[in-house]
């Protein structure tokens, strides 16, 4: 028996799946960066100007480029950047920082300066096709512009890897602001590419991400979806941009099962307020105000249309019967309801990356 293990939150879950059972296992790949080429790249960097590094998600490959940074401070004599993030991942950055490094909250962008270096991970998005810091930025500090960017989307179904109008609103967005960006490329096994510079010139990544995770795998009836990483599962809204990046390779009536942990909760106002009889789905249609996370009610209600998805989760099963997802209460139950609805001998693909792979 095959043995599959999945990320799920900050720790890994197996998959117990019969070889008979696996049709495929699909993960990312694509060459790794070694130390002597990540520390060639941030050599780049003037370490002798006060620096604000301001880290956006918490993930194994943001924490290498931080801890090869002031590796080099160190090297160079410079002093280490001051470390800055949101309040919520505060303590999870902080457990990842090298000695010596402090770290405080970063409140919000009413004033920013030149030395704000803001630091992410690409992946992609339903919305603006991929997840960059400009998006990130956006969708953090921008209410207004999201609206803008939100009606500039293409259709009622999620384009993970495509460039649509909505981008460019991102992109205007960050324009706004005199900040650096380090834009970080990585997949499972670590750093594959990163660039420095402007969040607006740096989208540029957009090729290389895609390059290494485009995948063609054909349509599949069955699938399980892990995003590869705590950072990409920490709240249902954030989950979902896995399935979408799979959904092209379901088949019609198919299943997806979404392995997600969730501990931030639903992660967004609109699934909280759908959930709570506040929105309806007609409201999604031509909103005269945007709330967080419409884009992916909007997503769910449409992708459900073409297939079935189940979700492995701490949510309460509520909210996932509310959304119209069959709730499974962990990884071993959702073989169980595999093989029980869809019979012993069925093949299901199995993804591992969820959040930097793209089928088609």
């Amino acid at each position: 028996m095959p043995e599959i293990w999945l990320n799920y939150g900050i720790t890994d879950v197996v998959l117990d799946i019969r070889a008979e059972n696996l049709e495929q296992k699909i993960d990312s790949d694509g060459k790794i960066l070694d130390d002597s080429a990540i520390n060639e790249k941030l050599n780049t960097i003037d370490f002798s100007k006060p620096m604000e590094l301001v880290v956006l998600h918490n993930s194994k490959s943001i924490q290498k480029i931080i801890s090869s940074m002031f590796t080099l401070c160190e090297q160079k004599s410079k002093p280490f950047p001051k470390i800055l993030t949101d309040k919520k991942i505060l303590n999870q950055v902080k457990a990842g920082l090298p000695e010596g490094s402090s770290i405080n909250e970063f409140e919000n962008m009413e004033n920013p300066n030149s030395n704000l270096v803001f630091m992410g991970e690409m992946e992609f998005d339903g919305l603006f096709g991929y997840e960059t810091v400009s998006t990130r930025l956006i969708k953090k500090f921008g209410l207004e512009s999201m609206l803008s960017a939100y009606a500039k989307r293409q259709g009622n179904l999620p384009v993970p890897g495509q460039y649509p109008e909505s981008l460019q609103e991102a992109k205007k967005f960050s324009d706004n602001f005199e900040i650096q960006g380090i834009e970080i490329v990585a997949n499972s096994q670590g750093i594959i590419d990163f660039s420095i510079g402007h969040p607006s010139e740096t989208l540029s990544n957009t090729k290389i991400l895609e390059s290494n995770s485009i995948k063609d795998v054909g349509q599949h009836k069955t699938m399980i979806i892990s995003t590869g990483k705590d950072a990409s599962n920490d709240n249902l809204g954030k989950s979902f941009s896995s399935l979408w990046n799979c959904s092209n390779a379901i088949k019609k009536d198919g299943l997806a099962i979404l392995v997600a942990e969730c501990k931030g909760g639903l992660g967004s106002d609109a699934l909280q307020q759908y959930i709570e009889n506040r929105l309806t789905l007609e409201q999604l249609r031509n909103p005269t105000k945007y709330i967080s996370g419409m884009e992916d009610l909007l997503f769910l209600s449409e992708i459900q249309k073409n297939f079935q998805i189940g979700l492995v989760s701490i949510l309460p099963e509520f909210y996932a019967k509310k959304l119209n997802m069959i709730s499974l209460p962990g990884i071993k139950y959702s073989m169980d309801y595999i093989l029980k609805t869809q019979g012993a001998r069925q093949k299901v693909a199995v993804v591992a990356d969820g959040a930097r792979i793209l089928l088609r």
